[in-house]
This record gives C-alpha cells, sequence and structure tokens, in this order.
C-alpha cells in the first residue's frame, strides 16, 4: 500500500499532529483544559477519519483498475482532494457539534467503466465503511488494553462510537451512501438511472429526517450502541466523552 502513495499531505499530518495535542490535553488536563482535549481528539479524529474512509475508496479502486484515482490526488491523504473543504470538512464537523451524527463527508470520482467487474465494483463502495468500523474496533481495543486517564479513554471512546454510527448510516441503502454504492452494480439500468438523479439529495434528506423527526436518531443511536456493544465498546465512557463533545448542552 506504501507503494501507491505518491506523499502523505502535509494537511494530513497536521490533523494528526492536532488529534495527538488533544489526546496530550484529555490526558493530563482538568476542567476546561480537559473538555479542549477532548473536543480536539474526537473533532481531530473525525477529521483524520474521513481522510482515511475516502483514501480507502481510492485504494480499492486504484487495485481494481482505475488508475485515475492517482492522477487525482486521492491517494495522498489530502483531505482537500476529497471535493472540496466545505463539504469534507466543515460541514461534517458542524453536524457533528449540532447533534451528534456523523455526517458522511467528501466523495471521491471513480471510474466506474475501468473497475474490472461488479463485485470490484462493490467493493469499492463497502471498503469507506469498512474502515470506520475496523477504526472503531482498534479504538475500543486500545481503550481496553492500555492504561490510560478517564478523560482520554472518554475521548477515544467517544470518537470509536462515532466511528461505528458512522459505519451504519454509510451503509444505509440510500442512493448517495456507500451502502447503496454496494447494491448499485446488480441493479437495473432503470433502478440506477432514477437513484444517480436522487443521490444529490437523497443523504440531506436523510440527515433533515434524523435531526428533525422525533425519535428518528434515537434509531441510529440505538443501533450504533449495540453494534459498539458488540465489539467491546465502554458505552458509558464514550457517553462521558460525548458530553464533554456537546459541552454546551
Amino acid at each position: 500500500m506504501l507503494a501507491v502513495i505518491r506523499g502523505i499531505s502535509p494537511f494530513f499530518l497536521l490533523l494528526l499532529g492536532a488529534t495527538t495535542v488533544g489526546a496530550v490535553l484529555a490526558a493530563v488536563g482538568t476542567g476546561p483544559v480537559l473538555v479542549a482535549g477532548i473536543v480536539l481528539v474526537v473533532l481531530g479524529g473525525w477529521a483524520v477519519s474521513l481522510c482515511l474512509h475516502e483514501f480507502a475508496h481510492a485504494l480499492v479502486a486504484h487495485r481494481s483498475g482505475d488508475l485515475s484515482v492517482r492522477a487525482r490526488g486521492y491517494l495522498t491523504l489530502d483531505i482537500r482532494r476529497y471535493t472540496n473543504v466545505a463539504l469534507t470538512l466543515v460541514l461534517p464537523v458542524l453536524f457533528l457539534l449540532l447533534g451528534g451524527i456523523p455526517l458522511p463527508g467528501g466523495a471521491v470520482l471513480i471510474d466506474h467503466g475501468a473497475i474490472r467487474s461488479r463485485a470490484a465494483r462493490s467493493l469499492v463502495s463497502f471498503a469507506g465503511p469498512a474502515v470506520n468500523l475496523v477504526l472503531g474496533l482498534v479504538l475500543v481495543l486500545v481503550v481496553a488494553a492500555v492504561p490510560m486517564a478517564i478523560g482520554l479513554a472518554a475521548a477515544l471512546s467517544c470518537l470509536a462510537l462515532i466511528q461505528v454510527l458512522a459505519f451504519v448510516l454509510n451503509i444505509l441503502p440510500v442512493p448517495g451512501l456507500d451502502g447503496f454504492g454496494v447494491l448499485e452494480p446488480y441493479l437495473s439500468p432503470g433502478a440506477r438511472l432514477l437513484a444517480a438523479k436522487v443521490a444529490p439529495w437523497a443523504p440531506l434528506v436523510l440527515l433533515v429526517v434524523l435531526l428533525g423527526l422525533p425519535g428518528a436518531s434515537a434509531v441510529l443511536f440505538g443501533i450504533g450502541d449495540a453494534l459498539f456493544g458488540l465489539i467491546g465498546g465502554d458505552g458509558r465512557l464514550a457517553n462521558a466523552g460525548y458530553a464533554e463533545l456537546l459541552f454546551w448542552r
């Protein structure tokens, strides 16, 4: 995989650095410093995961025959390459802060005609959500296995839960989301055409429903909590981290 990457973007390294600073603050700080550390870990870590999510799409596409992703810079982990900063970073972070819902951010342009098979096209779509789930599992294992301050454990657990929620949200079979992309290669041409027409709006409609319809977000969080517990996550730590992330509530 390292041979594919032309050079990791300094912007990605900056996001990693900000997350690390937040981890130090969460580990040693108290009061407002602790809260700032948790917020920085979660938001910085979420931005890092957005890059890894989109990179996974591009890497699998590249391995499956779409060599154009390299020329577009998708294999550099540069968050600016995944559409634009407003859609990729600012808007997802805003939704995360407002409702605690991990809005899918960014996108990579895939030349589906260059992909070798329908199964490979499905795998390209599934690669991104799979990264979120794996990151959630890794964070859960780190919290369970490594002795650390309670503040850092809460921050990492919250970030782990957000990764699981991102997996659940992204895997929904809604046009415009990765879950639909997994199914799309096997649909009829007419169904694919209809989906293409609604894809720009369907995810936004879903988010409006989740944020505005009473009980809708509870269903999402309920599924996410169940999966989080299934992989060994500590719900109390995650909820404590969420409370600090949304500290103004």
